[in-house]
């Protein structure tokens, strides 16, 4: 006797429904929008009204007496002439100081890559005027530094027999530049010598072998290696430095044909109250900085490239 059994009949497990890409990309980023929103209402938002106050001329003092006048604002900062000569001063000012710190950066961080004792404390000390506060740093130089009176550059050169100067009156641009490559300097250390520690010691050790000396080594290995580091340090340096405003306000007042770019929009904005200038001299700042950035980051981006490549 044979027993029969019915065929099982299999029902479909319907697989779990998964939400879609979109949705899933979404849920992804909304803890970002909180921060998103910040950054653009405290940004985005400010840069956008100075852009349209640009195109107006717009004195406070006649707040009512405001007109639209399209590009004159922008023509009149790049035709006057104190203008003119503050944009010139930026550059020249950005130049010496992003120079002068590489090269004295490079300098030192070729000896910290080296070993001896106390290293650490030596690098910390040198990343410390780094680490001041730039109004700080600016009013150290200014008092202690420059002063003709007690300051201790004319105690030293008094205790030398030497002239006591007034550095500020006679070198104005040089007593700022001097000020900001002292601050700066470490940011370039710290920069090169990670690109310093970055690099193939084998291939140092077969260079050392083929009878290759210190200096050669530099030249062909060490320089070309440090090539992407340098320009990455000069043009955050440069963005920076561009920028700046606390170095010039406090060591000099923009006198003594020291104001520079950020200068001149204070002036132009808290003294003389025309807000369509400087709004359209500060777009000016924004867009150069722009420009600056945008090759800093295909630097770092190139460098990034590099060390997956080479891991």
């Amino acid at each position: 006797m044979t027993a029969t059994t019915a065929p099982l009949t299999r029902t479909p497990v319907r697989a779990a429904r998964r939400p879609p890409a979109r949705l899933r990309a979404w849920a992804t980023r909304a803890p970002l929008l909180p921060a998103l929103v910040f950054l653009i209402a405290v940004t985005q938002l400010p840069f956008v009204a100075t852009l349209v106050i640009s195109f107006f001329d717009w004195n406070a003092l006649y707040p009512k007496a405001r007109r639209f006048t399209g590009l004159d604002n922008y023509r009149q900062v790049l035709t006057d002439a104190d203008l003119r000569h503050s944009v010139w001063t930026t550059v020249l000012l950005t130049a010496a100081v992003v120079l002068a710190s590489l090269v004295l950066g490079l300098v030192l961080a070729l000896l910290l890559d080296r070993r001896f004792r106390g290293r650490g404390i030596v690098r910390t000390l040198l990343i410390a005027p780094f680490l001041v506060v730039p109004v700080a740093a600016a009013l150290l130089w200014k008092h202690v530094l420059y002063n003709p009176e007690y300051g201790l550059l004319n105690g030293l050169s008094h205790y030398v027999g030497g002239p006591q100067p007034d550095w500020i009156s006679r070198t104005p641009l040089l007593a700022v530049e001097v000020s900001l490559v002292w601050q700066w300097t470490p940011f370039m250390m710290l920069i090169l010598l990670a690109g310093l520690q970055s690099r193939d010691q084998q291939q140092i050790e077969a260079a050392r072998v083929d009878g290759a000396g210190d200096w050669q080594i530099f030249v062909h290995l060490t320089l070309p290696h440090l090539r992407r580091y340098l320009e990455l340090g000069a043009l955050l340096g440069s963005i920076y430095i561009v920028q700046n405003f606390d170095a010039v306000f406090t060591i000099t007042s923009g006198g003594l044909g020291t104001a520079n770019l950020p200068y001149t929009v204070y002036q132009s904005f808290y003294q003389a109250h025309e807000n369509g200038l400087a709004s359209a001299a500060g777009v000016l700042v924004v867009i150069g900085s722009l420009v600056l950035a945008t090759f800093a980051l295909r630097v770092v981006s190139s460098l990034f490239r590099e060390e997956v490549s080479r891991a």
